[in-house]
């Protein structure tokens, strides 16, 4: 967990505050940080596990947002549209919320499965675990970074956004579809089609999320932990 926080860190040193980017990864290293400190002082029974599994989601962002041009479908909207100005920072983030849970966690859970040798329901209560860590990433994203009553108008398409996806689906999606690659694993053929299937709906999701507003233009506010 060190090892990832710190590319964090980094991460958030280099870039602009309202890169659309930068705005995601302040709010996950918080998160993150909170995660370490639970797994740390007893709230996992099993802390090897959601250390791994904490881990491997991690790396994955990192890996997609290090990639120089190589990520996979479904953060490509993000780092596309990272400095558009007519992308709010409130839709930054919930499209690199899209992109990791959507994608990034179940494959995240197979990965761990077999680091751990384990299959995915030896995983299920520290899924839920870390599930309900993440509830509190959107939380604080809505809570500081939604627009103002002045700025959020029921005509605004990101009224509609914000109505139109859901975390909790998202984190059902991801437990079913880590179910369907483990089951898949022996068919690396079908797995790996179906895993290709999933980055490209996600992305596509990812990108009606960072859908322009030809309202306004975007805000110049910045979430600080």
């Amino acid at each position: 967990m060190e090892a990832v926080l710190a590319r964090m860190r980094a991460l958030d040193e280099r870039l602009p505050a309202q890169d659309g980017v930068a705005v995601f990864n302040r709010v996950y290293l918080t998160v993150t940080q909170t995660l370490h400190h639970r797994i740390g002082h007893g709230a996992f029974p099993a802390p090897r596990r959601a250390e791994t599994l904490s881990v491997r989601f991690a790396e994955r962002y990192l890996r997609a947002v290090e990639s120089d041009g190589r990520a996979p479908a479904c953060w490509r909207p993000l780092l596309q549209y990272r400095r558009h100005p007519g992308v709010r920072p409130l839709q930054h983030a919930l499209a690199g919320i899209n992109a990791h849970i959507g994608h990034d966690l179940a494959l995240a859970v197979v990965s761990s499965c077999h680091a751990l040798d384990c299959p995915p329901a030896a995983l299920e209560a520290d899924f839920h675990r870390v599930g309900d860590t993440l509830v509190s990433l959107e939380e604080r994203i809505r809570e500081d970074l939604m627009p103002g009553p002045d700025l959020l108008e029921v005509a605004d398409p990101l009224t509609h956004l914000l109505g139109s996806w859901s975390l909790e689906r998202a984190r059902a999606g991801a437990w079913a579809a880590a179910r369907l690659l483990w089951t898949l694993r022996h068919s690396p053929d079908l797995a790996e089609e179906f895993t290709d299937s999933l980055d490209a709906s996600v992305g596509l999701i990812g990108r009606c999320l960072l859908t322009p507003s030809p309202l306004k233009p975007r805000a110049t506010w910045a979430y600080v932990p």
